[in-house]
């Protein structure tokens, strides 16, 4: 099982390939990880270093593990925080090519474009590329609430709503539209949840809200998600599984008050969380 996961990387803490590639790893996946930044920590710290890698340097790391069989031997890409719109348009074409070369492998878009408490948080012309460019390339798309009206291009208040946009999503090329984070009209309170949208089907899965909202949990998810797909789970396995490992890993984090997300030390829980949570079928 290999992913290729294309995404920032920090050298203190859990964001990006800095929380995707470990539990992968766990779940016996061989990751290659290509970064589009090299920071020392994520922002929202009082200092930051670092940069945003030129989109030149991305193109050659990519360029360089498709001539060492990268393409050929994997079952995935799965790409996130991409930095520039430049690295966005390279990251598209590396992708299309991917796919051309080995038609079986999926594409698992996270989109990381911003969050309802910080609004867009990337540059301004990087949503258009998602939107227009990786998308269409994408079978799976995995955006929060805030990131999925951003691409959909109007609010959804209830899982109707939800549903009902996630087939504009849909209609531009994925199968599956993932959505996390997502508060709405019908949530339950003291809940949050996660909808999984395809074409004839869709799911929900609610999870207690921890009093918590680290940085890297939107990274972590997709990860969690895309590994279990890997592994052979369909949509609604692969839903549950993954929220059930999330809320794992943050309840831990919330038990030690700490900023950062107790990755490592759930290790065990993000293959076999101990409390699982059953994706339902929206209907049902």
């Amino acid at each position: 099982m290999n992913v290729i996961s294309i995404q920032s990387q920090v050298a203190w803490g859990h964001v990006g390939n800095s929380a995707a590639v470990f539990p992968m790893q766990m779940h016996g996946i061989d990751v290659t990880a290509v970064p589009t930044t090299l920071l020392s920590n994520r922002p929202g710290y009082p200092t930051l270093r670092g940069r945003v890698l030129e989109a030149q340097l991305v193109a050659d790391l990519l360029r360089g593990i498709e001539e060492r069989g990268a393409v050929d031997a994997c079952n995935m890409i799965l790409s996130g925080y991409l930095g520039s719109p430049e690295i966005a348009a390279e990251v598209a074409d590396f992708v299309a090519r991917a796919k051309a070369r080995n038609p079986a492998l999926l594409y698992c878009c996270d989109p990381v474009l911003g969050d309802r408490d910080r609004g867009l948080f990337v540059q301004a012309d990087i949503p258009s590329v998602v939107r227009d460019r990786l998308c269409p390339l994408a079978d799976i798309v995995t955006p929060n609430h805030f990131e999925f009206e951003a691409l959909a291009g109007s609010s959804a208040a209830t899982s109707a709503e939800m549903i009902a946009q996630a087939q504009t999503l849909l209609a531009r090329g994925p199968s599956t539209v993932v959505i996390t984070s997502a508060e709405l009209s019908d949530t339950p309170d003291g809940e949050i949840e996660t909808l999984a949208v395809e074409r004839a089907q869709a799911w929900r899965v609610r999870t207690p809200k921890l009093p918590i909202s680290p940085s890297g949990t939107g990274d972590l998810f997709a990860a969690l998600f895309a590994a279990a797909r890997v592994q052979g789970k369909d949509t609604p396995a692969a839903l549950g599984h993954a929220a059930s490992a999330i809320y794992a890993v943050l309840e831990r984090t919330a038990a030690e008050g700490t900023e950062e997300m107790r990755i490592v030390k759930s290790a065990e829980q993000l293959v076999r969380p101990q409390r699982l949570f059953n994706a339902v079928m929206i209907g049902s």
